[in-house]
């Protein structure tokens, strides 16, 4: 009878270890590796929906003929969670769908969506996607934003003198005063909402199981006084960056 239980002990406790175990550290029993890429499929296809949204609903900033809105920072934070292939996928669809819907610039505006998308949120995802810390993420969307910036440079010397009907002159003469900063202003606003929203996002994605944190290593976290410090420098920027486009860029443009 000792034998008995003591065998049954055993086998009760291997098969507690074996449970939890394939729980893993999430505390959840894995997907199978086509339940998973489906789940990241769908994810992203929330990440996309998600974008389209802020393009329809959200009021846009308009300077001249360019505008602004947040789509890039929705899509950049499905790309630092999914990867570079991922920025690419969404900021395709995101553009192509704009150009088919609410879309004033015609082909102009798909291609410089489609650049101006990709060269922020490629280069974010690429960059977190080796280094998941804070500094990581930082680094990333500096680098996105100063990346993104001088990509629309070149794209607008080379491709807006043929949307504007103007000499190349013409427009590197805007360089200073429209491209420049308001690529400037966009990029930084973008990397705060990043800033602001992807931990509280990413708690609640990992909370209900849709994203483990684990591909390519942890993703950063906040003690709660650098979460507030975080959040309230990424409000700052966006307080400061949206006064700059309203009262100076604009004002400026209209005098």
């Amino acid at each position: 009878m000792e034998n008995n239980n003591s065998n049954n002990s055993i086998n009760s406790n291997n098969s507690n270890n074996s449970n939890n175990s394939s729980r893993g550290s999430t505390g959840a029993y894995p997907y199978s590796k086509g339940a998973q890429k489906l789940r990241k499929i769908t994810v992203i296809a929330l990440f996309c929906a998600l974008s389209y949204m802020c393009v329809m609903l959200l009021p846009k900033i308009k300077v001249m003929f360019l505008s602004f809105d947040i789509k890039d920072a929705v899509m950049a934070v499905g790309s630092m969670y999914f990867g570079p292939l991922s920025a690419v996928v969404m900021t395709l669809l995101i553009s192509v769908m704009e150009f088919l819907t609410v879309s004033d610039t015609g082909v102009y505006g798909l291609i410089m969506n489609f650049i101006s998308s990709t060269a922020f949120c490629v280069t974010a995802s690429l960059i977190y996607k080796y280094n998941k810390r804070k500094s990581g993420a930082v680094a990333a969307l500096l680098s996105a934003v100063i990346l993104m910036t001088a990509v629309m440079m070149c794209a607008n010397l080379l491709i807006t003198p043929h949307y504007m009907g103007v000499s190349r002159t013409e427009v590197a003469g805007l360089i200073p005063t429209l491209f420049l900063p308001f690529n400037l202003a966009k990029g930084l606003l973008n990397a705060a909402i990043v800033m602001l929203v992807y931990k509280p996002l990413s708690a609640a994605m990992k909370s209900q199981g849709v994203y483990s944190g684990k591909a390519g290593g942890a993703s950063f976290t906040f003690k709660s006084r650098g979460t507030v410090v975080s959040a309230v420098i990424s409000a700052a920027v966006i307080a400061a960056v949206l006064v700059f486009l309203f009262v100076y860029l604009k004002a400026g443009l209209s005098s």
